[in-house]
């Protein structure tokens, strides 16, 4: 098949002759480009099994055998019966994964890291920032988390168990605890009939209660920040539904912040008897570790009237230094419910006395007063639970909620003092709890409906498929539970740097509080004290001044005060990360016309610019990286002018013009628009081959490897509303040639085209095994790569491409809420629980920008000046996607 493309202009080193069709002139400035927004379907067929209907789940519904379908359970998310089994089991990357050739090259690395992992944890007693000698194991488990942003997380599993912990900031237990269940008493006529804990496990320990629940007749399904599981309860023609909901709502900052979650229970009776029904909810003080062997964890019961409202429940008090906290079990009272507790048993025995009790009359015998503080060594739980009646043919609501209310709290050096964001509202006392709940019981309607607001533009736009609604909003999960941390910011404790610059910064961490503005700060501060970096084994500054910090900090250390806990490379020589900030910033811009936060950033944009200009060797406007891993790929060496960070340059520089244009610094829109000329002619000549950017220019054969994600600096431009007519800064049809090559190479030669797209493919269609990283699919990369693809037109594409890693990661390896960095074509994955999978909305930015544009036209928008405003109009334009 011929290119197209003459042939001074065709690869320079490839290896085979792709199958991709790159027309160099067609006569149209847009060649090559589907201009017009097509929706995701346009290309694939209607009757293809599992797109457009709603309860998609691939194979994980295969082992349902109810009937029920829930109350009120939503068409679109993530569904698995609980009776499921995962045929993967893949295990955590390690040394073992590593081949002979890629192991000789980081031998040093190897022992080096050795030896500080061993003075991290034998010497400090510290967690390492990344232990690669005890790698969280695969756990197939987890199901959406509890808690707001910023104020702690507790993960509930999508078979019921309370299984992942993140009470102190950044610091995660990954624990089940066995106590933590609910249970359901059935009774008629007075006599309880069934008494079953709703978990499918068979533990050790509680074993006069009744384990073992069928998992075939109940089903998990999740929509995060919401949760159902469905229950069948074989022989009682009842049908239990448990809403799980969460407080995660857009421009509300105050409820968002709050450590709470409702669980909200609908029985359903579709038999001609009545029933009381009843709900236990039973909790340990603690985790089981070894923060409880201590002793002096202690439980009492509360009741909060207020507003005509009554909150009932157990405080599990847990007064363990440096951060206590208590634990707040509770139930809404009403006049059809009743509300009782057991306020002490212990979590280790065969709990028959709590089994019994409930057993006996569908309560709980309600002591008065609080219990006995535990011994050293010994646990202590506590349970509450709640009664209504059931009709015939009926319904009744019982409603339960978790408050965790740890309002001080100091990172692993113990240092500092912070408080929590939610204390601005519920004080920092540490009496918080009852509040909380009585607030969290009386509100949860009114998060629902803004909740459903929120999501049903996406949800009923019946052009998506059903797995990406699912994506866009349980990727969501890492905003509360990716180490969030929320914090206030007293009046004394501003930075030095805000009392003279970045003006608009000071009232914004005062009003929201320690979340965002950090690398801004972090880049204009300096940490001398030199220590050794593991990959080269150098000795350099953790932190220079005017560069972009890797991290804010080790959790387990001090953050802000000690940033970059990463200690693999100096990344004050990563060529990516000070343009990705410049990036962000004018995106950020673009999206909220905050012109205040453009005029604080910009000396900062100025500063990190500055400090990128020295890897410009040749003064061709164009950088060149360094001949080692100097980039977010961090083990996959880049020489010379490479199409990533040349890229991301390219588009930093257009964008620093656009900058200076709106500041009214002329001389620097004249700097800068010279260096993007000078630099796009170097790129262009030295990268492009006629199909694609090369990976680099080294002399070494992975040089013309075909990078995923040889784009990224035109998805930041078209984010931006840049990247095309004036501000084009690649040609569009060497970008729109550039995608389908991946498309074809990375996406569709890779794995059957079921897996995303892997970081690097040779020309000859082989995965680029020269790196541990080039050979691996990044989750994030994929959903950015699906992005571009959307905005250059290639719309199906971009939904194929991301669609192999959703179903990769939530259908096929279960890693449902922990969706990893990386994971390769067979046996292992790496880093769970990331960040970057929430580009994932980078996606639904690029439709609804599609969108926008194919409404306006054919309204015509020339030149460059941006003095009144970004084009498209950013806040308003992303507002309703239609």
């Amino acid at each position: 098949m011929g290119t197209g493309v003459p042939a001074s202009e065709q690869m320079r080193c490839a290896k085979g002759d792709p199958q991709v069709d790159c027309p160099e002139d067609a006569g149209d400035t847009e060649a090559g480009q589907v201009t017009d927004f097509e929706s995701p379907e346009d290309k694939r067929p209607q009757s293809e099994p599992g797109y457009s209907n709603p309860e998609d789940s691939g194979q994980l519904m295969a082992s349902y055998e109810g009937k029920a379908k829930g109350y009120q359970v939503p068409p679109f998310g993530w569904r698995i019966c609980l009776a499921h089994e995962f045929a993967e089991k893949r295990k955590p990357f390690n040394a073992n994964n590593v081949s002979l050739s890629n192991l000789i090259k980081h031998l040093g690395m190897g022992l080096r890291y050795l030896q500080w992992w061993y003075r991290k944890t034998q010497v400090e007693k510290k967690t390492p920032f990344i232990d690669l000698i005890n790698c969280v194991p695969l756990r197939q488990i987890y199901g959406c988390p509890l808690g707001g942003i910023g104020g702690g997380t507790i993960t509930r599993g999508w078979r019921g168990q309370f299984c992942r912990w993140q009470l102190n900031p950044g610091m995660y237990q990954h624990r089940t605890v066995i106590a933590d269940q609910f249970t359901v008493c059935l009774r008629r006529e007075g006599k309880t009939v069934y008494q079953q804990v709703l978990s499918v496990e068979r533990p050790s320990v509680l074993r006069s209660w009744n384990w073992g629940l069928c998992g075939y007749f109940a089903f998990y399904h999740a929509l995060y920040p919401r949760a159902w599981t469905v229950y069948q309860l074989p022989g009682q023609n009842v049908t239990l539904t448990c809403r799980q909901i969460t407080p995660i709502l857009p421009h509300d900052y105050q409820d968002s912040s709050l450590p709470v979650g409702v669980f909200v229970w609908d029985v359903e009776n579709e038999g001609d008897e009545a029933l009381d029904v009843s709900i236990m909810f039973s909790m340990r003080n603690g985790l089981g570790g070894g923060d409880d062997a201590i002793g002096g964890l202690w439980n009492e019961p509360f009741c909060l009237e207020r507003d005509g409202e009554t909150v009932q429940g157990l405080l599990l008090h847990h007064p363990a230094l440096p951060n206590p906290y208590t634990m707040a079990m509770a139930a809404r009272l009403t006049a059809d419910t009743t509300v009782t507790h057991i306020t002490a048993f212990d979590p280790d025995s065969t709990g028959q006395q709590v089994w019994q009790d409930l057993l006996q009359d569908g309560q709980l015998d309600s002591p008065a007063g609080r219990s006995t503080p535990s011994q050293k060594g010994a646990g202590i739980a506590g349970a509450v639970c709640v009664t209504g009646k059931l009709p015939p043919r009926g319904q009744c609501r019982l409603e339960f909620s978790l408050a965790w209310d740890m309002p001080r709290i100091m990172f692993g050096a113990k240092g500092q003092v912070y408080y929590r964001r939610y204390t601005r509202f519920f004080g920092r006392d540490g009496n918080a709890a009852p509040a909380l709940s009585h607030y969290a019981l009386c509100q949860y309607v009114d998060w629902e409906e803004k909740i459903s607001a929120w999501q049903s533009p996406v949800l009923d736009d019946r052009s998506l498929p059903a797995w990406y609604k699912s994506a866009l909003f349980n990727e969501l999960y890492f905003l509360a539970d990716g180490g969030t941390v929320w914090l206030e910011v007293p009046e004394d404790s501003l930075p030095e740097e805000l009392v003279e610059s970045m003006c608009q910064l000071r009232p914004i961490l005062q009003e929201y509080g320690r979340f965002g503005y950090l690398e801004a700060v972090a880049t204009l501060r300096e940490d001398l004290t030199r220590r050794q970096y593991l990959m080269s084994g150098v000795m350099a500054p953790v932190k220079r001044r005017n560069v972009i910090p890797h991290d804010i900090g080790d959790p387990d250390d001090e953050p802000w005060l000690r940033v970059n806990a990463y200690v693999v490379h100096d990344t004050a020589d990563w060529k990516d990360l000070n343009l990705k900030f410049v990036l962000q910033v004018y995106r950020d811009y673009y999206l909220t016309g905050d012109q205040g936060f453009l005029r604080d950033m910009w000396p900062v944009c100025l500063a990190v610019m500055e400090s990128e200009m020295k890897f410009d060797k040749d003064q061709d406007g164009l950088i060149e990286n360094g001949g080692y891993a100097d980039q977010t790929y961090d083990g996959w060496v880049t020489t010379g002018p490479s199409a990533y960070c040349g890229g991301l340059w390219l588009a930093a520089v257009a964008v620093m013009v656009q900058m200076a244009i709106l500041c009214g610094a002329h001389d620097v829109q004249d700097k800068f628009s010279s260096i993007l000329r000078r630099g796009q002619e170097a790129y262009e000549r030295l990268l492009w081959n006629g199909r694609y950017y090369n990976y680099d220019c080294s002399p070494q054969p992975q040089s013309c490897s075909i990078m995923s994600d040889q784009c990224a600096g035109q998805w930041f431009l078209r984010a931006s509303g840049l990247g095309e007519g004036d501000t084009e800064v690649f040609p569009t049809r060497h970008v729109v040639c550039a995608l389908q090559t991946i498309f074809e190479f990375n996406v569709r030669a890779f794995a059957g085209g079921a897996m995303g797209a892997v970081n690097g493919m040779q020309p000859h269609g082989v995965p680029d095994r020269s790196s541990v990283q080039s050979d691996e699919v990044w989750v994030g990369v994929v959903y950015g790569l699906a992005a571009t693809m959307i905005q250059e037109g290639l719309t199906w594409e971009g939904f194929q491409t991301a669609e192999g890693c959703y179903r990769t990661v939530w259908e096929r390896l279960g890693l449902a809420f922990q969706t990893p960095e990386a994971y390769c074509q067979q046996r292992v994955f790496r880093s769970l629980a990331y960040m970057r999978p929430l580009s994932i909305w980078a996606m639904q930015l690029a439709l609804q920008q599609q969108q926008q544009k194919k409404a306006s036209r054919p309204v015509a928008a020339h030149g460059t000046e941006l003095s009144t405003g970004p084009k498209l109009g950013p806040k308003e334009a992303m507002a309703n996607p239609k």
